[in-house]
């Protein structure tokens, strides 16, 4: 996949505080909609507390939005600048069961809580509630819903707490929206220190409650997968920009079930499935490319082409006694081998020495 921007040396330093660049952007939004007759770039600067400079460089970002007019106050005094007639945003209009089909999925971003990301998504997901509360019509009338929106609901598998890491977010999500370079120190699986790289991440993904970043790193010439963990002293480029390649699809480095992962590896995997968990395993599509087939005494047989084995295995194990795996080799021997392992702490167990 080709990658033709070029990244100029990147602006060091963020704004103080946790009010990140991303969200004093949107702030200024606010600011110039409840302003419709015009506010001084010195008002705006003092309000978001930036200096005057950094305010017309975030004029030029919104300005990629709405088209923003600039004209001069009485008095001669400092210009006045406003979102002009019919650039305002539109409503969007929505069913209450669409709401609440919203609502049921906003605990999806939990992960996220305490960043500038989640604020913003708490923000809609109350006005979305308060809407909601609102007494219905029909056999409805003159009652709320009986809290619907508090029990229809989306459980996360098993949500990180990544309060430590909100700024790391925050910039990530401004690069992946903005199409901009982000500068991260980053601690790959395979080395025990940390890098200073530069990415022009692609793609935000949010799998089994863990935070992902698909892009392209710069140094080596290649698209790979960073985990939100590991990144630290995150810096979004503000003066530049990157393009997506046009034949950039999420959908290869996905492997449904089993994570975020490319390969140039294909592996066909087949597992037998016993009568008492063919049930389950109909029920779920755990890859895109997965068949099943009826098998003697009931059970049913998954077969499907991966381009990594390490999540396979996790999850062959999940299933205990119930799965069986019949090829590649390679994973069987990987299963067992765990399996021995585990066997192995309980057959002579050990007391592990307790301090007090």
């Amino acid at each position: 996949m080709a990658e033709t921007s070029r990244v100029k040396r990147l602006p060091r330093g963020r704004p103080s505080g946790r009010f990140t660049q991303h969200r004093r952007i949107d702030k200024l939004r606010e600011l110039l909609e409840k302003n419709p007759r015009g506010i001084t770039l010195y008002d705006m600067a003092a309000s978001l507390k930036v200096t005057p400079r950094t305010m017309r460089r975030y004029l030029k970002e919104v300005q990629l939005e709405y088209e923003l007019e600039s004209k001069p106050s009485r008095g001669g005094g400092p210009a006045l600048w406003n979102v002009k007639a019919g650039e305002t945003p539109r409503k969007v209009e929505l069913r209450r069961t669409q709401i609440y089909a919203l609502l049921a999925a906003r605990r999806l971003f939990e992960p996220m809580r305490g960043s500038a990301l989640f604020d913003e998504i708490a923000l809609a997901t109350d006005r979305l509630r308060a809407f909601a509360q609102r007494p219905g019509r029909g056999p409805n009338a003159g009652i709320a819903d009986a809290r619907l929106e508090e029990r229809f609901l989306y459980l996360p598998y098993a949500p990180k707490n990544y309060a430590e890491k909100t700024d790391e977010l925050d910039d990530l999500f401004q690069a992946v929206s903005d199409l901009r370079p982000l500068s991260m120190a980053y601690r790959s699986g395979q080395r025990a220190s940390e890098e200073r790289i530069v990415v022009h991440p692609y793609a935000l993904v949010l799998h089994r409650d863990s935070i992902y970043c698909v892009g392209y790193h710069v140094a080596r010439g290649e698209i790979r997968t960073f985990v939100l963990d590991r990144m630290r002293d995150t810096q979004c480029a503000y003066t530049e920009t990157f393009e997506l390649p046009a034949d950039f699809n999420i959908d290869e480095f996905f492997q449904g079930e089993f994570g975020v992962w490319k390969s140039e590896t294909r592996h066909k995997v087949i597992i037998d499935f016993d009568e008492h968990a063919a049930e389950y395993v109909r029920m779920r599509k755990v890859h895109n490319t997965q068949k099943l087939a009826g098998i003697a005494g009931g059970g049913v047989r998954l077969t499907m082409v991966v381009g990594n084995l390490n999540s396979v295995v996790s999850w062959v194990l999940e299933w205990g006694k119930r799965a069986l795996v019949v090829e590649p080799q390679e994973l069987l021997e990987r299963v067992r081998s765990e399996l021995e392992g585990a066997l192995s702490q309980y057959s002579a167990p050990k007391k592990p020495k307790v301090r007090a």
